[in-house]
């Protein structure tokens, strides 16, 4: 898509704009910066970025937690507000799962309340059998660190 880019240098990625937008998420809000930090390190990011032109801005970011291997969880999808509208979620998913480090994965996993439209184009679908998940669930984690 002209005008964007995407990357998976975690140098280029602007914890700024990623901690102030996931911080006030519905799945992690409150996340303390330094723990949102340490999540990048161990993940494999993707930035969406405006063109050198249009001030080479991170405007969206998703990552995924995998073991290159067998598994991979998709968390931490956005594109900035203004930037919404634009194809940029597709251009940035169509990054995602054609990256070489996901190929051949056994499962993909993401969970999102209000997206699945969008997932459902990168084939992603309801767990069929749900039944056979667990975890280990604590909404307030953030809350009680700070």
């Amino acid at each position: 898509m002209q005008g964007y880019r995407i990357s998976t240098d975690l140098v280029e990625m602007d914890i700024d704009i990623i901690h102030a937008v996931i911080s006030e998420s519905y799945w992690a809000k409150g996340i303390p910066k330094t723990v949102l930090q340490k999540a990048l390190n161990h993940s494999l990011c993707f930035g969406v970025f405006t063109d050198v032109q249009d001030g080479d801005k991170q405007v969206g970011f998703g990552r995924m937690i995998t073991d290159r291997a067998t598994y991979a969880y998709l968390a931490d999808v956005f594109i900035v507000d203004e930037y919404r509208g634009r194809g940029l979620s597709k251009l940035l998913m169509n990054a995602i799962v054609d990256h070489p480090d996901l190929q051949g994965l056994r499962r993909m996993v993401l969970a999102t309340r209000d997206a699945h439209g969008l997932y459902a184009q990168f084939g992603f679908k309801p767990v069929p059998n749900p039944e056979v998940l667990m975890q280990v669930w604590q909404p307030n984690v953030y809350s009680a660190s700070e």
